[in-house]
This record gives C-alpha cells, sequence and structure tokens, in this order.
C-alpha cells in the first residue's frame, strides 16, 4: 500500500525507535444515544515494525480527554486480550472503542513494548479527536 493510501486510511500516526503507530477513527451512531448523553466511536489501531528486531506489546495506556476536560486514564495488559509479537517488517492491526458522555473528546497514550534483547521501552500512540457529527 502506498504511503498516499495510508495516510488517508490512516490519517493519524507517530514514530517512536521504529515503531510506527497508525490510527483511524470513525463515530458510530448506531451504538450511540445522544438523546441520553452517550457517543461512541471505535479505533483501528496498525503497528507496524520498521526495525530489525522483533517486538512484543506488553501494556497500554489511554490518555482520554472529554469534551468537558475531564481526564480518563486507562491502563492496561496487552490490547484486546493479546500481547503480539510483531516480527521486523510487520504489523498488528486492533480495533476497539469508546465511549464519551459528551460529542467531542480526544485520545492519545502509549504501549510499552520489548525488544527481543529485553529492553522495554514506550511508543507514542497519536493524539486524536473524537467528534460526532452536527
Amino acid at each position: 500500500m502506498s504511503f498516499s493510501a495510508l495516510a488517508v486510511l490512516f490519517p493519524y500516526e507517530a514514530t517512536t525507535r521504529d515503531i510506527t503507530v497508525r490510527v483511524a477513527v470513525s463515530y458510530l451512531a448506531e451504538q450511540s444515544a445522544p438523546e441520553n448523553g452517550r457517543w461512541f466511536w471505535s479505533y483501528h489501531i496498525r503497528l507496524e515494525n520498521g526495525g530489525g528486531k522483533s517486538v512484543q506489546l506488553l501494556s497500554r495506556h489511554w490518555r482520554i480527554l472529554d469534551g468537558r476536560a475531564a481526564l480518563h486514564e486507562v491502563r492496561g495488559e496487552g490490547v484486546v486480550g493479546e500481547m503480539p509479537l510483531i516480527a521486523p517488517g510487520a504489523s498488528f492491526d486492533y480495533v476497539s472503542g469508546c465511549p464519551l458522555s459528551t460529542p467531542t473528546g480526544s485520545m492519545e497514550g502509549s504501549f510499552r513494548l520489548v525488544d527481543e534483547d529485553g529492553e522495554a521501552f514506550d511508543v507514542a500512540i497519536p493524539r486524536f479527536p473524537l467528534t460526532a457529527p452536527a
């Protein structure tokens, strides 16, 4: 896939130590209930290993900011029940979701990885907006 096609599919990206995190986000009207103060988004994450060593995703840390500037932090092991091993040149994709009590917000964070030599390091998850259509 070309760089421009990736930029369209995954408009948010950050690269740390040869690991690129790409994000696409979608508002899910069918899972939202604005009349009840609930808005819901799905986000698609792709981790690409551009380095020369395999890496394993150990944990995640999310900083979720709602439209009232209230910060919610989420920490946990792995992602969607997995702790994937990503070989050099390979990628790992997953989809998850985020509900908010406001029609706008944002998410950003980091993944904790460990390389095949046992060195642990954090990679940035780029900030991306959560915006419901007007």
